[in-house]
């Protein structure tokens, strides 16, 4: 069976999109590949385990640099594994920088997530050079889109090597359980007429979140944003600022039941990204499972690919209130639109991001470098 490593950035329970993703490639693949994990832990200790029949690794970490861990001993940890193939998730400077000081003699295959959105000097002066080093090495350059393999300036001169695969998603977590309904019901008689809005996700700048509440200032609705991050804090002080109180709810990090709970209640799901480093959005793909049409934005990604406007939700300019508030308003007060375009959004998760799908064509790329190696 062929050993894959992934050198990723955290892995489950952490939380966030990557994260998600990276357990999912492991799980598709159970059964044909033997997946181990290469991340950062928290702490200072380096912790091994067994996640769901994941060997994963965490590194102990000293410190970070802004949002970059630091972990001194990553390099060894990578010249240590026994792989055939390595797959290198980006962005992931720390990672990137060891890998290029262990320089392991297996075939790489670099899984691109999103553009690096640094200032200019920063990212010219350091991160360019290093990440040319290694893509320079990587027989395969993998893209969730095909919309972020072209847009994305850093894969201009490894377009050869690009291939897509779309990120995978099991619907049958979002099948609600009797708990579920439960809760979906309670959820709804506590808004009783009010439309409800959804957003999850990370609290960091790139997200909007601001922009939405903007919009939502000239609405009626009412709106749960889950997530936790740095920008939390400012964000519920524009909230007051504007009048949202009562309207808002800034539910923080919630468990899965309840933010499967929170999808099924809600009339319309919004992920209002303002810059490219919103690659794919992955919680379209969940709001969606659960039949939710979504507002998004029209990014230079992958995001308006999965989100197709006028048949599984609508897509706005980034950064623009009006046309988000007009969007959000088409949506909830029209009932038979949002039931369309969310059965539509339900149809082609099923059919065009199944895990799956995912998972073939990752072991059968994963087969193709391993056996070039050895050839």
């Amino acid at each position: 069976m062929i050993r894959v490593l992934h050198i990723g950035k955290f892995y489950p329970p952490a939380r966030g999109g990557m994260e998600r993703v990276l357990e999912a490639l492991c799980q598709s693949v159970r059964g044909r590949v033997e997946s181990s994990v290469l991340a950062f832990n928290t702490g200072r200790q380096t912790v091994r385990e067994d996640v769901d029949r994941v060997a994963v690794t965490r590194v102990g970490t000293i410190g970070s640099a802004g949002s970059v861990p630091i972990a001194p001993s990553f390099a060894a940890e990578i010249r240590r594994a026994r792989a055939d193939v390595i797959v290198l998730h980006e962005p992931n400077p720390w990672a990137l920088l060891s890998y290029a000081v262990a320089r392991p003699r297996v075939p790489l295959a670099i899984w691109f997530h999103s553009e690096v959105v640094r200032p200019q000097l920063q990212y010219a002066l350091f991160y360019h050079p290093l990440a040319q080093a290694v893509y320079g090495r990587a027989a395969r350059v993998i893209v969730s889109s095909p919309d972020l393999g072209r847009h994305a300036a850093a894969l201009a001169p490894y377009q050869s090597r690009v291939v897509v695969v779309p990120f995978g998603i099991d619907p049958s977590p979002y099948v609600p359980s009797p708990d579920v309904s439960a809760r979906v019901a309670q959820l709804r008689a506590q808004s009783g007429s009010a439309p409800r809005i959804l957003y999850a996700g990370r609290m960091v700048p790139y997200k909007g979140v601001d922009v939405l509440l903007r919009a939502l200032a000239g609405s009626t609705g009412e709106a749960v944003l889950v997530g936790d991050g740095p920008s939390r804090p400012g964000w519920m002080q524009l909230a007051r600022d504007l009048g949202l109180e009562g309207r808002v709810t800034f539910a923080g990090e919630v468990q899965e039941g309840e933010l499967t709970a929170l999808y099924h209640a809600c009339d319309v799901f919004v992920l209002p990204s303002v810059t490219r480093a919103e690659a794919f959005g992955y919680v379209q793909l969940e709001a969606m499972a659960c039949g939710k049409p979504v507002v998004s934005t029209r990014l230079p990604s992958g995001v308006p690919w999965v989100n197709r406007d006028g048949e599984t939700g609508l897509t706005v300019p980034p950064g623009d209130v009006g046309a988000l508030r007009n969007a959000i308003d088409r949506l909830v007060s029209d009932r038979s639109l949002r039931t369309r375009m969310g059965m539509a959004a339900c149809v082609r998760v099923r059919s065009e991001f199944s895990i799956e799908r995912m998972g073939n064509t990752t072991a059968a790329l994963y087969n193709e470098l391993a056996t070039g190696a050895r050839g």
